[in-house]
């Protein structure tokens, strides 16, 4: 099944590093946001990815075409250091299509920009490549095999710190709920979708404005709750908690389901410099 991971936003909201590279390529760790994300969905089995391009497209492009596996592998090196034989893999099995969808498009443009490739596709997975989670992703994908909706999301509890003001029109203040207190839930940015999505989305529109109103007026949206680790990425201290996690070691950084089975592409692999 293939993912379209959404990678052409500004990232206004984490200036401090997206002034200088697009937000899916700040880095938690030694690794950018968005090679987490994939890393997730490799973990899964889902290995054959198309990234929507736009803003800073070319930084994109760059990190990929000059990746370095051994950032995160053991490895050796011989003959001077001309041979590197590495431990494993990261991304040796993955495909990755780049597809400029435009600097200013929105996220549904940017999904109907990439339809040609998706064709053949009876389903397929999408993303905004600024949240992490321990999610397992075969439940979600399961209950869409099932019940057969045209599009379904990780429904999560907001991540954000404010409160919730119920007070009467004279401004006297009856409650303050935090988020946590309160009964909300958000779109977790997780989806997974049948071809019948395009049928739902015309030109121009948001993905989740028009689109997802026609879906709920049919009974064919549907979310999956998760009260589990999920963490966007959306400011700088978010960015810095997910930053300490990754630090702390000792399985904090539980997003990374791929550290907790052996890697299924863990051959050793011979490369030369």
């Amino acid at each position: 099944m293939k993912g379209v991971l959404f990678c052409g936003g500004f990232g206004t909201r984490i200036r401090e590093y997206s002034e200088e590279v697009p937000k899916p390529m700040v880095p938690i760790g030694n690794r950018p946001i968005l090679w987490h994300v994939m890393k997730y969905y490799a973990h899964y089995g889902h290995t054959d990815f198309i990234l929507c391009l736009g803003h800073q497209a070319q930084a994109v492009k760059q990190y990929f075409l000059n990746y370095d596996e051994c950032l995160t592998n053991d490895f050796t090196i011989s003959g001077g250091g001309r041979n590197v034989s590495l431990a494993r893999r990261d991304i040796d099995s993955w495909t990755i299509t780049f597809v400029d969808t435009g600097v200013n498009s929105n996220i549904g443009q940017r999904l109907r920009a990439v339809r040609e490739y998706l064709r053949g596709e009876q389903m397929f997975l999408a993303n905004y490549s600024d949240g992490l989670t321990d999610f397992h992703l075969p439940d979600l994908v399961s209950r869409v095999e099932t019940e057969k909706p045209v599009a379904a999301f990780l429904c999560v509890r907001p991540t954000i710190s404010c409160h919730f003001v119920e007070a009467s029109d004279d401004g006297t203040v009856h409650a303050l709920r935090t988020c946590k207190q309160a009964d909300l839930w958000i779109n977790g940015g997780y989806f997974v979708f049948r071809q019948e999505i395009f049928d739902h989305l015309h030109e121009g529109e948001e993905l989740v404005v028009e689109p997802f109103n026609r879906l709920i007026q049919k009974q064919q949206l549907l979310s999956h709750r998760y009260q589990g680790f999920f963490q966007t990425m959306d400011t700088f201290k978010e960015r810095e908690q997910l930053e300490r996690l990754v630090a702390q070691g000792n399985g904090q950084a539980s997003w990374m389901v791929w550290k907790n089975e052996p890697d299924k592409n863990g051959a050793a692999a011979q490369t030369s410099r």
